[in-house]
């Protein structure tokens, strides 16, 4: 895992509640965690509170394999985004588990990132209370 510790005030930081804690918990750990419903196994990704095929509120999660394929992408050039410097890479990576996930792609200059593009997942830790999963070239 690597760590990048954030050093520009203000870092924008994603919503945390009781259907998203796993999956931050496991960023801290270095895992990827993916939401499945005990009773269909289906996964989802984002997390939520009932599966979307049967409607049970009964929810675990799978580690994923931190692999994936670029689906779409776009080039983030304006506006300013606190804590980050632009232009960001925005993918919407499809993981070899069947779920997509909203990803920023790191050292893939804007240039070369490119649909269908295998991607690894990577961590970056802004401070004690949050990490990142952040995605390089495979």
């Amino acid at each position: 895992m690597q760590t990048e510790h954030a050093t520009k005030p203000g870092v924008v930081r994603p919503m945390m509640n009781r259907d998203s804690q796993f999956f931050w918990d496991g960023t801290a750990l270095g895992e990827l965690r993916i939401q499945s419903c005990n009773v269909c196994e289906a996964l989802r990704f984002p997390p939520g509170p009932a599966c979307p095929d049967c409607g049970a509120f009964d929810r675990g999660y799978v580690v994923g394999l931190g692999t994936g394929t670029v689906f779409s992408y776009v080039v983030h050039r304006h506006p300013p985004v606190p804590g980050k410097d632009l232009p960001i890479v925005i993918a919407l990576v499809d993981l070899d588990e069947g779920v997509r996930m909203v990803a920023e792609v790191v050292d893939v200059p804007d240039d070369e990132i490119e649909i269908g593009m295998r991607l690894r997942v990577d961590f970056n830790q802004v401070d004690e209370d949050l990490t990142l999963p952040i995605w390089r070239r495979a």
